[in-house]
């Protein structure tokens, strides 16, 4: 299983409220029929006052998780033609964007009964 972590930075021009309709209502409709995907996850910033909260606000206005079989597979869907509307609407609404492929280790905690 290969897994993509998307952070994102939303444009300048939009607002929070914005950048989220646009990547739920546009941008999710048309990723979650890229081949071979397999689980997608859209992460979005709440307000936080809970305890170990950092000193500073967060960078990012979201995060994306993305889940493929293998490298085959993610190449299959990203080197795809429609693969590059998607990635210019995406810049369009982002002022950054950082990807990492990431290995998810499943970390067993101790029972709490």
């Amino acid at each position: 299983m290969v897994k993509i972590v998307w952070l994102l930075k939303r444009a300048q021009h939009l607002s929070q409220e914005e950048f989220e309709q646009w990547w739920i209502e546009r941008h999710v409709p048309v990723a979650r029929m890229a081949p071979g995907l397999r689980r997608y996850i859209v992460n979005l910033p709440r307000p936080d006052d809970l305890a170990g909260r950092p000193a500073e606000d967060s960078t990012w206005d979201g995060v994306a998780e993305q889940w493929f079989d293998d490298d085959k597979a993610l190449n299959a869907a990203y080197s795809r033609p429609v693969a590059a509307d998607v990635r210019a609407d995406t810049m369009a609404h982002v002022s950054r964007l950082e990807r990492l492929i990431v290995r998810e280790l499943d970390i067993e905690l101790p029972d709490h009964a």
